[in-house]
């Protein structure tokens, strides 16, 4: 296992970016490390199975990068396009090649980052009110802010619950 270097959070990066933002910034990036640390190794088979009827990673590597997508439209002010709502039904079938999973995941993180960084340039204001979904329940940029970094961990933490299982299967196989 290669020598692992202290998380973002811990790396004094980002110091010009307002404190909401930069968590966001630095779980987004966390997310991209374990995921690769993680599920790199896995085959493309792999990456489909659902272990004890858990979601695949495959899945979960859609969702987050495509929830990321919609929670900053959210954040953005702006109302989720058809694209996007279409996009939703497709995350359950998470078929596809393995480059094309990471590749969309790899994409959505830096387009993520770089959408963040905007909003740690001060505007709009992290108390600025947001809207959620079609129900246009309440929140703020800050709250929508902060749901992007917990979302993004606790499916990142899913797929690497998977891919452990998956691991552990693979060491049980005999050689």
């Amino acid at each position: 296992m290669p020598k692992l270097q202290p998380e973002p959070w811990l790396r004094g990066t980002h110091e010009d970016i307002a404190p909401v933002p930069r968590a966001a910034l630095h779980a987004i990036e966390l997310a991209g490390e374990d995921l690769v640390l993680w599920c790199a190794s896995l085959s493309g088979e792999e990456l489909h199975v659902s272990p004890f009827g858990l979601p695949s990673i495959a899945f979960q590597l859609r969702h987050i990068a495509r929830s990321l997508d919609r929670l900053l439209t959210y954040a953005e002010g702006k109302a989720l396009s058809a694209q996007q709502l279409a996009a939703i039904t497709s995350e359950s079938s998470a078929a596809g090649p393995r480059a094309e999973l990471f590749g969309e995941l790899t994409i959505a993180l830096a387009q993520s980052c770089s959408r963040i960084r905007k909003f740690g340039a001060a505007l709009p204001s992290l108390q600025e009110s947001r809207t959620v979904g079609r129900k246009k329940l309440p929140t703020t940029v800050a709250g929508l802010l902060v749901h992007v970094a917990d979302h993004t961990q606790r499916h990142v933490g899913q797929a690497i619950t998977t891919a452990k299982i998956i691991l552990a299967r693979r060491a049980d196989q005999p050689a």
